[in-house]
């Protein structure tokens, strides 16, 4: 299936035109090589859309349920892999190899590779954790907010709003400014990093919905108290 899913997003890619924003959205984030390039859970599908076959870069997959489709999907697509994800309590980082995940994706970075990774963890869509801005405060490397969307696609009514294109439509590509995390920022500054990343996420998926002439689907759906009851309800389990 893995193998499929690859062939079939290629194709995908191949017969959309292609529309970004800004005009230059390669500029700035090559220029700032490595970079890590953020997006919410529903856009892994798409992210592979923005990457030019320049572009060294891995995606953090994780080692349960869909992971392992879509882990060799990306390995068909030229990108590398960090297995592992976050989550919202402890110990469910530690079983689902988040630490480990941590440290391998630094390395990544080392290497001169650019890492992309969901900003918000199973199963509380939208609501950027914490995992994405301590891998910036701890590699010195910035985010970059990113969204992908096809005028022509299927949007799934699941927890994190999946979204896959379909051939011959139009994309679009936006990309959100560069969020940087002081090596020595407070919890403070930590968290306003972490309210950045989510606010500029939502705003690129609104443009890149609007550079196909749609609405996000997914956005107002719930509120942010919704959200966080969620979280603590997944944090029990």
């Amino acid at each position: 299936m893995g193998s499929l899913l690859a062939g079939y997003l290629s194709f995908v890619r191949r017969t959309n035109s292609m529309h970004y924003d800004p005009p230059d959205a390669y500029a700035a984030i090559e220029t700032d090589q490595p970079v890590i390039v953020a997006m919410w859970h529903g856009q892994h599908f798409m992210i592979p859309f923005f990457r030019r076959p320049e572009h060294k870069i891995s995606v953090l997959i994780s080692r349960h349920g869909d992971g392992e489709m879509n882990a060799i999907a990306a390995n068909k697509l030229g990108i590398g892999l960090v297995r592992g994800s976050g989550a919202q309590r402890g110990d469910q980082v530690r079983r689902r190899g988040g630490i480990k995940a941590m440290f391998d994706m630094i390395s990544v970075l080392e290497r001169g590779s650019n890492m992309a990774l969901t900003a918000d963890v199973p199963k509380v869509s939208r609501v950027c954790g914490k995992g994405i801005v301590t891998l910036a405060q701890k590699s010195g490397r910035p985010i970059y907010p990113l969204a992908v969307v096809c005028s022509r696609r299927i949007d799934f009514n699941s927890w994190d709003r999946s979204s896959i294109g379909l051939p011959f439509g139009k994309c679009g590509i936006a990309a959100g400014r560069a969020i940087h995390v002081p090596a020595e920022a407070s919890d403070a500054e930590l968290e306003a990093a972490r309210l950045a990343v989510e606010a500029e996420l939502d705003r690129v998926h609104a443009v890149a919905y609007a550079l196909v002439g749609s609405k996000d689907p997914g956005a107002g759906r719930g509120s942010v108290a919704d959200a966080r009851a969620a979280a603590a309800a997944e944090a029990t389990r």
